[in-house]
């Protein structure tokens, strides 16, 4: 098999890490393409691969799996990072794991993608795909955004707020959960629209059904330029009067060894639930 080892250049355990990888899977004769991540979206170094090992934290995971999850390729967390709430492999664990990966002993989860479409004059200008979110807001601090949100059943309204959060339920347990979403299972397909500091009290996070497409249209800012983030690493400017398309990507991306047990301990663990992970 080829792999492509994604390694975080800011993390030092990464760069450790990776010769005994590498070293390892030469000799179990697999092809290892190494890939840098350093927070840019740029293309894997090789076309054709059999799966991604990440090493790093929950962002190298949502890098990979932006990468991987259209042609079906496999993502193999290893957590070098300080949450792992997607990230499942502990790194004193990572040759068991691979080991059990590339014997077909691996358990995978499968994680549902959010799209987002911006159209501007009626043509399509961009369209990316989220494992977290995709997030509107302004370019510069203290600015606030103001949409119209619709579906093709019903409008919901104005919104006013410093930013527009379109997460899924992996991406629950980020930004959406610092902006007072609720944490929901990562097992279900589920769109979470959220706001970060909204102008209406009454404003209040939302938990949409898999087949939902939202349609957010821009109103004008007041001389001050807006930005759609997806998963907070790839950045595309937004105009007055463009429309962004926000729904369920056509594809999930297959994580190893990332099961709910994984998920809850990291609640348990990170958040401190019922006095930490000794209770």
């Amino acid at each position: 098999m080829t792999c492509i080892v994604v390694v975080n250049t800011y993390n030092k355990a990464a760069e450790n890490l990776y010769a005994g990888i590498a070293e390892f899977l030469t000799e179990e004769g697999h092809t290892v393409v190494r890939s840098d991540f350093s927070g840019a979206d740029v293309p894997f170094p090789a076309d054709t691969y059999d799966c991604a090992v990440t090493l790093g934290g929950d962002g190298t995971v949502l890098y990979a799996a932006r990468r991987c999850a259209a042609s079906g390729k496999p993502v193999v967390p290893i957590n070098l990072g300080q949450f792992g709430f997607i990230a499942g492999i502990q790194p004193e664990n990572w040759r068991s794991a691979l080991s059990d990966f590339f014997a077909g002993r691996m358990s995978f989860a499968k994680r549902s993608l959010v799209r987002a479409d911006i159209v501007r004059g009626g043509k399509t200008v961009y369209s990316g795909c989220a494992l977290n979110d995709a997030v509107l807001s302004a370019s510069q601090a203290s600015k606030t955004v103001e949409v119209d949100i619709r579906t093709e059943h019903a409008a919901f309204g104005k919104f006013k707020a410093d930013a527009l959060i379109v997460s899924t339920s992996t991406g629950s347990t980020a930004y959406s959960a610092a902006a007072g979403g609720p944490i929901v299972d990562p097992g279900l397909d589920v769109l979470i629209l959220n706001t970060v500091s909204a102008f209406s009290l009454s404003n209040r996070p939302l938990v949409l059904p898999a087949d939902t497409q939202l349609t957010v249209t821009v109103l004008p800012p007041r001389g001050y330029d807006l930005m759609l983030n997806c998963d907070g690493q790839v950045h595309t400017p937004i105009k007055a009067g463009d429309r962004i398309l926000i729904k369920m990507a056509e594809y999930a991306v297959s994580l190893a060894g990332c099961d709910s047990s994984v998920f809850y301990a990291a609640l348990r663990s990170k958040l401190n639930w019922s006095g930490g992970p000794r209770a």
